[in-house]
């Protein structure tokens, strides 16, 4: 009788203690439309200071549908009459359908004090209901638009297309549609993938007519409930100009995971990086060095941040410039993005050129991938450096190309010539070729003459016993001084034609012509020769112009205004430097 006694008082205890939990899932309906959103309602209640959560809500399987957004709210009071505590928790989610028809919401699972509670399964019915078309045009009445995004549960970033399409009952109304305008909103980004038409397919809805107008893509930047505005476009008739609109569309923008690595900014997709020089030559010290960063791969690539070079003592950097070649994707942008920067070493030896750490995050394995920084090795060379590696055909394809670029001639000039089947002997061309070639012959020998009449000046300057040697000497150098005027007129008039590979060509000769005045049987760099003949602080200018002229010539952008600059730099300091 005791044992009895002792069953029924655990029995009435066990009852007392599940009716201080108690957990419900509903539904706000049941039956539901296509397209319409589901809202479940959770509530667990606690009674009881005893009572500890053991685990989080474990929802169930909700694969047939879209998660549209959640919240909860949880709050705790205690009562006065039982001087005993009861919290409540409500959590709300809104779920959009994939399908249609009958389908059965399973339970929710949660446990308290090693126990599981749940709720009991249910079913919800979504009606078969013919897809109404959005907002229609109300001047011309039979016009409508749609636009349509199949993926809406997306990373914050990440691209997700939309398509636009067009309805009408009239065919011909849907070749009037023009002036499509794509949204506009703070917290995302549109990049159009095109604007063609597609063919009108006539078994739309409701029989309707459909044509797809335009494709783009979406960039939200925001985690949250994001909503993708209206796209608006004309109908041009002949008696009137009407506007239409399309549906708006509701994202899901999902947070990105908290443990993103350090070098993350905003990058989201699957992207490799390579740094490198696009030159197989030589590096010299105080010489411009072209060096690329390229981005590869497929995601937000218009709105990512690139990862730039970092800075350093041992070079001068400059700012870069962007090259791209990017394409619509499957799953984003895809292409190649090219950062073109310009150094200047500042130092002789070993550099290395390091790129900011780059990460990004891949959306189909929900996990970021950190690539590290990327590092270049140069080997900057001295000048003297550099011509002692010179093999001998090196130094005479430099010699050869300084010649191609200082001499202008027109024989050269002419690089190609294409042999085409002649039919019958041309004797224009032919008469041509022979007055050339005597023109060559009497060019050459009136070079001749000129060189053989010089020469003869000379021995006879060498013979006159009129001064000392120093005089003799000094007279020779008046007869070959360079007249540097002549080349700043020149100069002045490419600058303003925009002429820039002969500007540049003509500052080389010009300064090949001067460096022969000093240079005349003698040894040694320029700069100490102007060093000890004009001073210091006229050898130091001419290094920094020289530096200036360089960067100018392989820069990839130019101004107006930095070759005016550089200009009047010339003019100023070339007349103090020349004999």
């Amino acid at each position: 009788m005791k044992e009895k006694i002792n069953y029924i008082l655990i029995l009435f205890a066990s009852i007392a203690t599940y009716g201080q939990v108690n957990l419900s899932l509903k539904p706000d309906k049941i039956d539901y439309e296509s397209g319409e959103v589901i809202n479940l309602t959770i509530i667990l209640e606690l009674n009881g200071d005893e009572l500890v959560q053991q685990s989080r809500l474990q929802l169930p399987d909700l694969s047939k549908f879209n998660m549209v957004g959640s919240a909860s709210f949880k709050d705790g009071v205690l009562l006065p009459e039982s001087n005993t505590s009861l919290s409540q928790s409500i959590t709300r989610i809104a779920l959009e359908p994939k399908q249609k028809g009958k389908i059965k919401i399973g339970s929710v699972l949660v446990t308290v004090n090693n126990k599981i509670y749940k709720t009991e399964p249910f079913d919800i019915f979504i009606k078969d209901v013919e897809k109404k078309v959005p907002t229609k045009s109300t001047a011309s009445n039979e016009v409508y638009l749609n636009m349509d995004i199949e993926n809406r549960d997306v990373y914050e970033y990440q691209p997700t297309i939309a398509i636009l399409r067009g309805y009408s009952r009239n065919i011909d109304n849907l070749r009037k549609v023009k002036n499509i305008n794509l949204p506009e909103q703070d917290r995302l980004d549109v990049h159009t993938v095109n604007f063609n038409k597609s063919e009108i397919d006539p078994s739309g809805i409701s029989n309707m007519p459909t044509q797809v107008l335009a494709v783009f893509m979406v960039f939200p930047n925001e985690a949250g409930y994001v909503e993708v505005p209206s796209v608006s476009a004309s109908v041009s008739t002949y008696s009137n100009n009407s506007k239409i609109v399309s549906n708006k569309v509701k994202l899901n923008v999902k947070k990105l995971p908290e443990d993103a690595p350090e070098g993350f900014k905003n990058a989201v997709g699957k992207f490799k990086i390579d740094v490198y020089t696009t030159t197989n030559e030589k590096i010299e010290a105080k010489k411009p060095v072209n060096i690329t960063v390229k981005i590869s791969g497929e995601g937000n690539m218009t709105t990512m941040h690139l990862p730039e070079i970092e800075k350093s003592e041992d070079y001068e950097i400059f700012a870069p410039k962007i090259v791209n070649t990017i394409l619509p994707g499957n799953t984003g942008l895809k292409g190649d993005i090219f950062a073109n920067y310009i150094i200047i070493p500042n130092k002789a030896g070993i550099l290395n050129v390091k790129t900011e750490d780059f990460s990004f995050f891949d959306p189909e394995n929900g996990k970021y991938v950190n690539l590290g920084p990327q590092s270049l090795s140069l080997n900057s060379l001295t000048e003297e450096q550099l011509n002692a590696s010179m093999t001998t055909v090196e130094k005479m394809n430099d010699y050869t190309n300084d010649f191609l670029e200082t001499v202008d001639s027109p024989v050269l000039k002419t690089t190609a010539f294409k042999v085409k089947e002649k039919r019958k002997f041309h004797w224009n061309t032919l008469m041509i070729n022979i007055a050339i070639l005597i023109s060559l012959i009497i060019i050459f020998l009136l070079f001749r003459k000129w060189q053989k009449n010089k020469r003869l000046l000379i021995e006879a300057t060498r013979s006159k016993s009129l001064g000392s040697v120093a005089e003799t000497e000094a007279q020779i150098r008046e007869t070959l001084k360079t007249d540097i005027s002549d080349y700043f007129s020149y100069l002045n008039n490419l600058r303003q034609e925009e002429n820039f590979d002969s500007f540049f060509a003509t500052i080389s000769e010009m300064d090949a012509e001067v460096r022969s005045e000093y240079f005349n049987g003698a040894t040694g760099s320029f700069s100490s020769f102007i060093e000890n003949y004009k001073g210091r602080a006229v050898a130091e200018e001419y290094e920094a112009l020289q530096q200036r002229i360089q960067i100018e010539k392989y820069s990839p952008v130019r101004s107006a205004q930095s070759l005016n600059d550089l200009y009047n730099d010339i003019v100023k300091l070339y007349p103090r430097i020349s004999k």
